[in-house]
């Protein structure tokens, strides 16, 4: 990398010494936007997504993990687990959220997390698999090591975002929830998605 020249958060970052334990996360969007922001794949800047419609913000710190993809691993791992229609990765780096109890106030940062559980999403046949992490050193989220630590309302309202935020009132629901799992199997679809990064992007 050359150190005169900010590095694309998606290729120039790495994802982690410590990973899958522990993550490097470029955050997107925080729980006080109205608009969805997203990085730019070709600039690496974030970009406007879209206005966010309806009452479905963002209960956490949402971004992705650096120098990972899905695509055939992540999907075969869905598979694996029971969700036999999926067909693809949806193509993307990996999501991820992570809870803190500190505001932050703007995306376009970095941060460590710790990985403590996950949901599989699957939209359109696509495997989209949501990470739940919590910041390293975090006061009051930072010990948890995985989502049964988590209270069950708090699990239930991360749901609620991500069954809700694609959804028009006039349209049926275009994604489902097949699995709520722990810091174990989120750990395999980390390592997964490096995988696909490998083989799609190089070593």
């Amino acid at each position: 990398m050359n150190p005169k020249f900010k590095a694309h958060p998606w290729h120039g970052i790495s994802v982690g010494e410590k990973a899958p334990e522990i993550v490097n996360v470029f955050v997107e969007i925080v729980p006080s936007d109205t608009i969805k922001y997203e990085v730019d794949k070709e600039t690496g800047y974030l970009k406007v997504d879209r206005p966010q419609k309806f009452s479905n913000i963002i209960p956490a710190l949402y971004g992705f993990v650096p120098q990972t993809y899905c695509e055939d691993a992540v999907k075969d791992l869905a598979v694996a687990n029971g969700s036999v229609d999926v067909k693809e990765g949806d193509h993307d780096p990996l999501d991820i959220c992570v809870l803190s109890s500190h505001n932050i106030n703007g995306g376009g940062m970095i941060l460590e997390a710790i990985p403590i559980g996950g949901f599989k999403m699957i939209d359109k046949g696509e495997a989209d698999d949501k990470i739940i992490a919590v910041l390293v050193d975090d006061q009051v989220y930072g010990h948890m090591r995985n989502i049964s630590d988590l209270p069950v309302a708090e699990v239930n309202r991360l749901k609620h975002y991500f069954l809700s935020y694609k959804n028009l009132p006039t349209e049926p629901a275009v994604v489902r929830i097949d699995d709520v799992y722990g810091a174990e199997h989120a750990k395999k679809v980390i390592e997964a998605s490096i995988k696909d990064y490998n083989q799609h992007y190089g070593e």
